[in-house]
């Protein structure tokens, strides 16, 4: 029986957000000319905020605009792996590489649960001494190129905790995992605090610091 140590990725593992500095990073690498495509970015923000779209037409539209509508996955991977080797070296919190020693040492299973997209997600878990990641996919044709769409569903909120839960089935530890220790600085992640035996909330915005208190979560500042 495994045990198990889950970890949101941004904000949680890493200071800042990933997604949108990913995107700029394959921008100024790639295509410079696509950084003039920023205010259509900042635009695509304000109508999630407004709610006239979700955060995964938000993702596509912004993958869009900074890669484009394909990329091989040659093209692609010089760009992830320097976009991980930076986050490891820049963006990883002190209390996140403790707490990723110490629940290696443990013998847990480490799993990265992250909205993010695997494309990059993987490379820094790799880097971190993951297990495994679930997160959420790419559409990736035939041809090898990777398309600006979302495959399935976008790993937040319910989602996240319905393909955790998918990912339990398919690795075989349905009924056969030990011990959850999950951690993350958002409230969306409600769902899998609420499933978790140990629910950790990590340098908690104002909305989890209030529902970890009303649920006697611990947390933990990780610097």
């Amino acid at each position: 029986m495994s045990d198990l140590a889950i970890y949101d990725l941004d904000r949680t593992v890493t200071r800042r957000a990933t997604y949108t500095p990913f995107l700029i990073h394959c921008a100024v690498r790639r295509a410079p000319w696509r950084l003039l495509f920023l205010p259509l970015v900042v635009f695509s923000m304000l109508a999630y905020v407004l709610k006239l779209i979700d955060r995964a037409r938000l993702k596509e539209i912004n993958h869009t605009l900074l890669i484009g509508r394909w990329i091989h996955a040659r093209q692609l991977k010089p760009l992830v792996d320097s976009f991980a080797e930076m986050t490891v070296a820049t963006n990883v919190r002190p209390g996140a590489r403790a707490a990723i020693a110490r629940d290696k040492a443990q013998g847990r299973r480490l799993v990265l649960a992250t909205a993010s997209y695997r494309l990059y997600a993987s490379a820094i878990a790799d880097r971190l001494g993951f297990d495994d990641v679930v997160a959420t996919g790419s559409i990736i044709g035939l041809d090898e190129r990777l398309r600006s769409r979302i495959e399935g569903e976008n790993c937040y909120g319910d989602a996240k905790k319905k393909m955790i839960d998918d990912w339990v089935e398919k690795s075989g530890l349905l009924g056969a995992h030990g011990h959850v220790r999950f951690y993350s600085d958002h409230a969306s992640d409600a769902p899998v605090f609420e499933w978790a035996d140990e629910p950790v909330a990590v340098n908690p915005h104002a909305r989890l610091a209030r529902l970890a208190a009303e649920r006697g979560w611990r947390t933990e500042d990780w610097g």
